[in-house]
């Protein structure tokens, strides 16, 4: 019985640990559609430590699609993930480092880098887990927009 015990909560993490890499998948391919095997529809997300805005999943979602596009690169990479299980429901933390890249006039990419932590309540559902709640904490910025660029509101 204890092994059954172990093998779920294993199951558990690694697809908790696939979730957070989908979500990077996402953002990164502007593919924000499977945003929506990320969140809960009724899920809250906090962008406002790195600038951004909190609301409902569907209008960070429209936000994330106009806030990114003028981004020639955009990669997310998390790591150091932590998940406490509690039955349906888990929490999760994880370090993010996000270099991200807008054209320049001369062709080149003006790059800057973010990093931080995404702070996670998450629940499974019948669809598999699912956040309902992400906290960006960004910590820090190497690098800045350019004047004149500005995340919308």
């Amino acid at each position: 019985m204890a092994e059954e015990r172990w093998l779920a909560e294993l199951r558990d993490r690694l697809e908790i640990e696939d979730l957070l890499t989908r979500y990077c998948a996402a953002i990164d391919t502007g593919d924000f559609d499977l945003l929506d095997e990320v969140f809960t529809a009724d899920a809250t997300i906090d962008y406002t430590r790195s600038g951004g805005i909190r609301d409902e999943y569907p209008v960070v979602k429209t936000w994330l699609e106009k806030a990114l596009a003028p981004f020639r690169v955009v990669q997310h990479l998390v790591t150091n993930v932590r998940v406490e299980l509690d039955g349906d429901r888990a929490r999760s933390v994880c370090y993010f480092l996000n270099p991200m890249g807008l054209p320049r006039e001369d062709g080149g990419v003006n790059t800057f880098f973010c990093g931080g932590i995404y702070r996670d309540q998450l629940l499974r559902t019948e669809r598999g887990w699912r956040i309902t709640e992400r906290v960006n904490d960004q910590l820090y910025a190497y690098g800045a927009l350019p004047a004149g660029v500005e995340l919308p509101k």
